[in-house]
């Protein structure tokens, strides 16, 4: 629930204002509060734990498609990381199992893209990253229209409470509010 700093239901209100702003409606929005999942930077969370919830999320919701952070969390945050992980885990627990996701009215399964994280360098030139993205190999590259992006920096600034002096810049000259690579997991 985002409550590293006791602000947990100030989070939740923030998450919901963010996604309206994104089109997205609160009853597609899940907030999960779990003892064994802390919201804390420093802390790994048990990966077979976050898979089970993941898998029962995607199921309830008939999901097929998931994007999640890569092994390196795009800032390193330990919780980015556990989540790809258990999406990791997940697949790889799906594959085994030879298991598909149903679907309404046919079966399919459900794919996965992780957000490449990028060095410093790359994450804060903004658009210019463009030009290194497109010649790196990707599976998807996604490039915001200067609409788009805005509408990704007025969703980013519901999150009052976390709008810390670095995450000013970032809403200056991320790369990642202007495009984002993603492979397939």
């Amino acid at each position: 629930s985002g409550n590293y700093y006791n602000q947990g239901e100030i989070r939740k209100k923030e998450l919901e204002q963010s996604c309206c702003v994104l089109g997205i409606p609160a009853s597609d929005v899940t907030v999960i509060d779990h003892r064994d999942l802390p919201d804390d930077p420093a802390v790994e969370w048990d990966p077979q734990l976050l898979a089970t919830l993941v898998l029962e999320h995607i199921a309830a919701k008939n999901i097929n498609l998931v994007v999640t952070f890569d092994a390196g969390g795009v800032s390193g945050h330990a919780n980015h990381i556990s989540l790809y992980k258990a999406v990791r885990y997940s697949v790889c627990k799906l594959l085994w199992a030879g298991l598909v996701l149903l679907r309404k009215q046919k079966q399919g399964r459900c794919r996965v893209l992780v957000l490449e994280s990028v060095n410093l360098f790359r994450k804060y030139i903004s658009f210019l990253d463009v030009l290194i993205s497109c010649l790196l190999p990707r599976d998807a590259l996604f490039i915001l229209t200067e609409e788009e992006t805005e509408q990704a920096k007025r969703a980013m600034r519901c999150h009052r409470s976390q709008l810390l002096w670095f995450r000013q810049l970032y809403l200056l000259s991320s790369r990642y509010l202007v495009l984002n690579s993603l492979r397939l997991l």
